[in-house]
């Protein structure tokens, strides 16, 4: 059966990589993991469909690797985890288009949610 999207995880934590990357899989899709955001932008693989990724992570944050795509010109949706939430953080990456801003420890419930919603933009625009 075939993937149905290919999703990135960036996130610093092997535990939440690993068990988000699960949580991806036993959705259907394809899954690609990186524990940092100078990883994850220098695979020159096909860009995913949607990029769930850590706020707080050492080197670059999620919010300066959103940056770095938009200026990149990536279009896919992006979805943002944190332990410390933080409203101007979650106003900058909302405001530039991001689809969730969501406390970790995150309910896989309201991830699939998410997902699935982010995931719907991207089926009506292919």
């Amino acid at each position: 059966m075939k993937p149905l999207y290919r999703i990135a995880i960036v996130d610093d934590d092997d535990g939440v990589r690993q068990s988000l990357s699960s949580l991806v899989r036993s959705l259907g899709h394809e899954v690609r993991t990186y524990a940092s955001a100078a990883a994850f932008l220098a695979d020159d693989g096909d860009a995913p469909d949607c990029l769930l990724t850590d706020i707080q992570m050492p080197q670059m944050s999620g919010d300066q690797l959103q940056a770095a795509l938009i200026e990149r010109g990536c279009r896919f949706p992006m979805l943002f985890m944190t332990a410390f939430p933080n409203d101007a953080v979650r106003d900058r990456v909302m405001g530039r288009g991001g689809r969730a801003f969501l406390v970790k420890p995150v309910d896989g419930e309201a991830m699939s949610q998410c997902l699935a919603e982010a995931l719907h933009c991207v089926a009506r625009t292919v």
